[in-house]
Order: C-alpha cells, then structure tokens, then sequence
C-alpha cells in the first residue's frame, strides 16, 4: 500500500471521505499531503507509521497555545489522535518583502507578549519524531545545555558521530553559555521555525505550523529562519523583527549557537545528508583542547 493510500484509508476510519492525496514535500516525520474530499472540499492531513505516540496531540496543543496565547494564526484543528492529524486547509505564502514584513510584526508579538518566569512546557514536545524534554527550569541557560544541547548526546547516531573531544568540546561550550548567551525572561516560541513551517491564509496573513512550543529565549526562533535555507525576501523580516522588538545587536553572534539543538537533531533522525555533522565540529572548535583544528 502506498504512503497515500495509507493516509487515503486512515482518513476513511476517522469518517473523512477522502477522494485523493497531493503529497506534501519537505517534511520527514508523518505521511502529509493535501487531501481532496468526495466533495471536492480540501483538508490537510498527516499520518504516521510506526506505534502510536502522542506526537499529533502535542502538536495540536502547541497549536492552540501560539493561537491562544500568543496570538498567532494558526490552522483549525479537526481532529488530532495518535494516529491522524487533520488541519484546515492553508496556502502557500509569497516570498515577497510585504510577507515577511508581516511575519516580523507576528513574531515580535508572539515573543514580546508572552514573557514568563519559567523555561519549559507544561508537557513533554517532540522535535520531529523524538522527544524533546519540557520540564520547567527557573536557570535558562541550563535549560539550553541539558535539554536543548546535550539531550542529543545520548541518541545513538549522534553517540556515532562525534568522538570524545569532540563531545568535550560541545560539554565546554555548554558550561560558557552564562557568558555567551545574555540572561533575561522566556517568551513563548514556536520552536521549529523554518521556512517550511511558515504558510498563509487566504489574504495573505502568516500562519504558523509544526510547532515544537516551550518557553525559551527567542533566538530558538531566530535562528531556525537565519540558519536555515531561506528567500533573499526574509531578510527584511530580521531588520524589522530588530526594529521593533529592541534585541541587542549581538543576536547575530548567537544564531549558530543556538542552531546546534537543531544540527544535532538532524543527525539522530538520520538526516544527516547536508553537512550537520561538520557544521557542529566549526562551531565547538574554539572548544577543543585536544590539539584539534582551531583550538583555543
């Protein structure tokens, strides 16, 4: 049975009637795609393989909380289960400056509006198809290194990548991070913010999906859309996103920093087809103290 005909027949069970199947492209975790009805009505759905876990659960509740909380758009949610997860249907954005203009004003809000005391969730995430650890913590930067850095040391192909200077120097950047990273307040944040993640309403309006929601520094944010494959459009986004929330002007000096959460990720989902492993080696190089490349 193909991948559409799997997600064709679990949408029949929860009583869609589903036509066919435009398969969604980009992400590696669920079977996705844009669902025609018997009359001719659309939806979007995803599936996934495997044991049920609580992976389209979560994110119907992350979606509810950027909606509810920090007044984002986000798609209607019409059925969440462990099984199947059914959005309203959305539209591809345009990559124009006006676009990400918009953006910019939405994620300043998101970030400026929702401040708390607190790092954390009030429930375990997921970040693609493995966990991502929630537990509140008052201290921000152990909450970056234990459950956003070196969480991802355990998982065996990342155990595989790295040798043990290597995890040395990642430990060694982790323990600086009070001197890297400036300590203010969390903000709600989307925690999964590429460009994939970011679709439009009829009007045009940004809409955000695929979270990976905690309380976090919003660099989180910043540096999935700076670090990741992006229109030359977004570019107005980071000058506007600057302008109107005040961020010091070192936010820049930390995007790869706080980009290792998400190059770590793509090597334990065994995604690593692009260059993650060696993009972490560049950045804890100055970390290393083992006669390595670039040490300090």
């Amino acid at each position: 049975m193909s991948d559409e005909e799997i997600l064709i027949k679990r949408l029949q069970e929860a009583g869609y009637a589903a036509r066919e199947v435009e398969k969604a492209t980009g992400g590696v975790v669920a079977i996705a795609g844009l669902v025609t009805l018997q009359d001719d009505s659309q939806i979007f759905a995803k599936t996934l393989l495997g044991p049920d876990r609580d992976i389209f659960p979560v994110e119907a509740a992350g979606l509810t909380e950027l909606r509810e909380t920090g007044g984002v758009i986000t798609p209607e949610v019409l059925c969440a289960s462990p099984r199947l997860l059914v959005l309203e249907k959305m539209r591809p954005r345009r990559d124009d400056e006006r676009f990400w203009e918009r953006l910019a004003h939405t994620v300043a809000a998101l970030h400026t509006s929702t401040t708390a005391e607190r790092f954390g969730w009030h429930r375990p995430g997921w970040l693609g198809r493995l966990r991502q650890d929630n537990t509140w913590d008052s201290d921000g930067h152990a909450f970056l290194a234990e459950r956003r850095i070196l969480r991802w040391l355990s998982e065996p192909l990342v155990e595989a990548a790295f040798d043990a200077a290597e995890r040395q120097a990642l430990e060694r950047l982790c323990a600086t991070l009070p001197e890297l990273v400036p300590d203010r307040p969390p903000c709600l944040t989307h925690g999964d913010l590429w460009q994939e993640n970011i679709v439009a309403t009829a009007d045009g309006a940004p809409v955000l999906i695929d979270p990976a929601v905690s309380y976090n520094w919003p660099e989180i944010d910043l540096s999935m859309l700076w670090c990741s494959p992006r229109p030359p459009a977004s570019d107005r986004f980071f000058a506007l996103y600057e302008e109107i929330t005040g961020i010091d002007g070192g936010w820049r000096d930390r995007m790869d920093l706080f980009h290792l959460r998400e190059l770590l990720s793509v090597i334990a989902h065994d995604d690593d087809d692009w260059g993650a492993a060696e993009a972490v080696r560049k950045i804890i190089a100055p970390f290393r103290r083992d006669g390595g490349p670039a040490t300090v």
